[in-house]
């Protein structure tokens, strides 16, 4: 399941974009022009036009079920 793009799913989105809109809203500079004062769209046009990188810092692990132990005779 390797997958190049962080941003695979709806809560990688979200969770990236409610980060860039923090940046935003404590003063950092928006990367594009856009028509949108509000920290949340512009945080989502950004990452629409590809502005905006992010790096996973951590792998999922795989999740194994425990073997169930045979009974003894």
């Amino acid at each position: 399941m390797a997958n190049e793009n962080p941003l695979h799913n709806k809560y990688s989105l979200v969770k990236g974009a409610a980060r860039r809109a923090r940046q935003l809203q404590s003063g950092a500079v928006p990367l594009m022009a856009t028509k949108s004062m509000k920290a949340c769209r512009v945080a989502q046009d950004e990452i629409n036009q590809g502005c905006v990188t992010f790096v996973v810092t951590h792998k999922p692990e795989a999740v194994v079920a425990p073997v169930p132990a045979e009974p003894e005779l």
